[in-house]
């Protein structure tokens, strides 16, 4: 058994100032943590895996191709692959988002302007 805290998980380079950190990796899959502070938010990306988003804290509102919702805790959001998609914090209160990523990219995040 292996056990992991979010604590000692090491913030992920390259994550421009985010608190992102790959808590589950794996040649299979990848689980991330992600928490955006109050105002933050992601780049508009696309990944060439299928995406599943777990709130686990905060609300936050979530774009998946031409769809935006706010969500709240214990919400599942899907993301296909190959679709735009981007978190947005626009309340006052951390968001803390599992992401889940099966299988494991392969190829690298395309950045959308």
């Amino acid at each position: 058994m292996k056990l992991r805290t979010l604590s000692n998980t090491p913030i992920m380079d390259g994550s421009g100032g985010l608190d992102a950190r790959n808590l589950y990796e794996t040649k299979d899959a990848v689980i991330t943590i992600l928490k955006l502070p109050p105002g933050a938010s992601l780049q508009k990306h696309i990944t060439p895996v299928d995406v599943a988003f777990f709130v686990l804290e905060g609300t936050g509102v979530v774009l998946v191709g031409d769809e935006k919702e706010e969500v709240g805790p214990y919400t599942l959001i899907e993301s296909p692959k190959d679709i735009v998609h981007c978190w947005y914090n626009e309340s006052a209160d951390d968001l803390l988002v599992m992401i889940i990523k099966a299988p494991k990219p392969q190829s690298k995040t395309i950045f959308v302007d």
